[in-house]
């Protein structure tokens, strides 16, 4: 049964904004108790509408036709309502530069310091920030742009307000609609933003925009990593794939078939020729490497759900590739092995391919606030058994573009894909000197620490944001 909160109880002058109805709902409604309780503060608000820039600035976009190229020169990166929670934009796809640039187009391209909002689907009222490396990219109508006057209220202190507790509630009650869900920019542009003064806006504002910069340096460190191995080997061409300019696999010749596969897609002419690539240095085996470590699927288990804090969090292959999880809790099954290792390297290996889809991409989970979660049991765990090869090194090849179209040409399956056992133990790990891999393993730590404090900055800034409003 649902009570009132002790803290913000049903009053009495509740009762005449609705009509005096004595029906409990409307008064235990989160939405409504938190607008009462914003009211109650001794503080000033103003009506999120007028903190925008004046020439209307909260809107979604036009409609229009994508047509997706893959030529940097010719492209710009584009965001959607899911593509904006990632952590790692390197895999997002490019909508054609002629389409972004026509008049009708423009105000979608994002500003650093706006909040977007997406407004429709599953992803339906969840926030993010533009970090410094976003701007220049291109978002769809599904997602909401804010873009806050600077001289009537920090761009940081206002993505806190939206992103916290109090803003989701807000944010969320104006979702509408039974099979999709929709938010419009006219709802949100009535929520009421309470203002505490410049001295606790600016200092909000300050650790929002400072995890913003760490998150946009670990973006580039991941980046830098990945080059510098691919160059340092002396296969750098594969940093500029253009896969789909390859032309189709049709009608192509192996004489490599073998009866541990009779797939055709696992035998494909553009595959082959990046394995051969790798093979062309120096190299060991991904089984080789983790002999002694960990490359398999985790097991599967009972998925049985539980309150916050009574068991443990966990994530899913979606949300794992998401810059701040919403973990779900379950009950630890007896059997299962839902924690890995620091260092260890997931990699998305169940599901249906495309284009734009999760499958053949790797993140890295170090950090306590990464290991103590667990995961589904459809990540491809991969803990290298060698200290020489530290997993850093080898995340920074199995990110790339070219690790994720060798891992699908992979698939093994009838319905949902799993990359094939006995494949996947070939794959083909480039062994520099032992200098070059700690320098490139030593990046891809120092880009992690930085994502890390950035967590640790906006965990920061909420908490005083909470402090604030309920203080």
């Amino acid at each position: 049964m649902k009570v009132a909160e002790p803290g913000n109880p049903a009053r009495r002058g509740w009762f005449d904004r609705q009509g005096l109805k004595l029906v409990a709902r409307p008064y235990l409604s989160e939405s409504f108790a938190t607008q009462r309780m914003l009211e109650r503060l001794p503080v000033e608000s103003t009506v999120l509408r007028e903190l925008t820039v004046e020439d209307g600035g909260i809107f979604s976009g036009p409609l229009f036709s994508r047509v997706y190229v893959t030529a940097p020169e010719h492209s710009v990166p584009f965001v959607g309502s899911r593509d904006m929670l990632v952590a790692d934009f390197s895999a997002l796809p490019r909508l054609r530069k002629s389409d972004a640039e026509l008049p009708g187009m423009r105000r979608l391209k994002l500003q650093a310091g706006s909040t977007l909002i997406s407004r429709s689907g599953f992803n339906a009222g969840r926030r993010a920030y533009v970090r410094p490396d976003m701007a220049g990219f291109w978002s769809s109508e599904d997602v909401i742009k804010v873009v806050p006057d600077q001289d009537k209220i920090q761009p940081g202190y206002l993505y806190a307000f939206l992103s916290s507790r109090f803003g989701e509630v807000l944010v969320r009650s104006g979702v509408y609609g039974s099979a999709v869900k929709h938010i419009a920019p006219d709802h949100v542009g009535g929520i009421r933003v309470p203002r505490f003064g410049d001295a606790v806006e600016n200092e909000i504002h300050e650790l929002i925009q400072g995890a913003a910069d760490l998150r946009a340096e670990f973006q580039a460190g991941l980046e830098g990593a990945t080059r510098d191995l691919f160059r340092t080997a002396g296969i750098e061409e594969l940093l500029d794939l253009r896969w789909h300019e390859q032309g189709r696999d049709l009608g192509f010749f192996s004489s490599h078939v073998s009866a541990l596969s009779l797939r055709a897609s696992n035998y494909g002419g553009r595959a082959r020729e990046l394995r051969e690539a790798l093979e062309s240095v120096p190299y060991r085996t991904l089984g080789d490497i983790c002999r002694a470590g960990e490359l398999r699927r985790g097991n599967r288990f009972s998925r049985v759900e539980v309150e916050p804090g009574k068991g443990i969090p966990f994530v899913g292959q979606l949300q794992a590739f998401w810059l701040r999880p919403e973990k779900r809790w379950i009950v630890e099954p007896e059997k299962g092995d839902l924690h890995v290792a620091d260092e260890t390297i997931m990699v998305a290996s169940r599901g249906l391919p495309s284009e734009n889809g999760l499958f053949g991409r790797a993140i890295l989970v170090t950090g306590e606030a990464w290991t103590e979660m667990g995961y589904t049991e459809d990540f491809l765990r991969v803990r290298s058994g060698d200290p020489d090869v530290p997993g850093a090194y080898l995340f920074a090849l199995l990110r790339s573009e070219a690790s994720c179209r060798i891992f699908r040409s992979m698939m093994a399956g009838t319905g949902p894909q799993a990359i094939s056992p006995v494949l996947r133990d070939n794959f083909p790990v480039p062994v520099l000197t032992q200098p070059d891999r700690d320098r490139i393993a030593a990046t891809v730590r120092a880009a992690y620490k930085k994502r890390d404090e950035a967590d640790r900055k906006e965990g920061l800034g909420l908490a005083k944001l909470e402090e604030a409003v309920t203080g």
